[in-house]
């Protein structure tokens, strides 16, 4: 009989882990046992987050978009930890842009629609692709498991807003690749999951007005507050935990459905 699994043991690498959902999930990671790998830019403050986590947490500079950076990572896994078992993708970015600006007689600038894709979804799949080999030659599970890989999307792959084009299309992109990705990796034993998140109190959120953020708050149904890094981490820690749950998007967001 399948067991349910624990973190305690397990190698994981998280990207956009300097903040956000990304250093709610290392931070949940490290308490239940695990040791991790912190992925974030050489500008980020990853190394003084992995610092305060102790000798279970090494940063990994990297840009997601760069093979190089990201296959040093996965490697820096392995010849410090051993092995690499998880891999959660929490890097992202975000822009506000109309599909054409009538009042400016302006379209959206292809380069910052390209932008977007590249590193929310493109990123997301390098990472995907480069820990799914490390994780093809770890030993399998008595269920036959290697490995597993969380990634981030958003509402906004399914409840786009006005000015979210490029960030829905990059999101919705995710979106698309997990059930592909899960039938990829399943010959290996490697599960691949997405979660939706909805409003949450992260950097990206941060720099709006506290007038903009309570009334964003207020959208949610229940509970009535934007979500916290650590109640993401949960779902990502129940993913791994669950050995069933493969091919899935969760969305999890106090069952709001964004506005236009």
């Amino acid at each position: 009989m399948a067991t349910i699994g624990s973190l305690k043991g397990l190698v994981g690498l998280v990207t956009g882990g300097a903040s956000g959902l990304g250093r709610g999930t290392a931070e949940r990671f490290v308490r239940q046992g695990a040791r991790v790998i912190l992925v974030d830019l050489p500008s980020s403050q990853g190394e003084e987050v992995a610092k305060s986590l102790g000798d279970d947490c090494k940063f990994a500079p990297a840009d997601v978009t760069s093979a190089e950076d990201v296959g040093k990572a996965v490697d820096l896994a392995v010849s410090s930890f051993g092995r690499l078992d998880v891999a959660v993708n929490c890097a992202g970015i975000g822009i506000a842009v109309k599909t054409y600006n009538f009042n400016k007689d302006k379209p959206h600038p292809l380069d910052a629609f390209q932008n977007v894709l590249v590193v929310n979804t493109v990123g997301s799949f390098n990472v995907i692709r480069l820990s799914a080999g490390a994780m093809g030659k770890n030993d399998p599970n008595s269920d036959g498991q290697r490995g597993v890989i969380v990634n981030t999307a958003s509402v906004a792959a399914f409840d786009g807003q006005i000015g979210q084009v490029a960030y829905s299309a990059s999101k919705g992109a995710i979106v698309g690749m997990t059930l592909p990705a899960a039938r990829d990796l399943s010959s290996q034993g490697i599960r691949v999951n997405t979660i939706a998140p909805g409003l949450y109190d992260t950097p990206l959120l941060a720099s709006l007005p506290e007038k903009v953020r309570t009334f964003l708050a207020r959208m949610v149904p229940f509970p009535q507050r934007l979500g916290q890094p650590d109640e993401y981490a949960h779902l990502v820690q129940a993913i791994v935990e669950n050995p069933m749950m493969n091919g899935e998007v969760i969305r999890l967001d106090g069952a709001i459905r964004m506005q236009p």
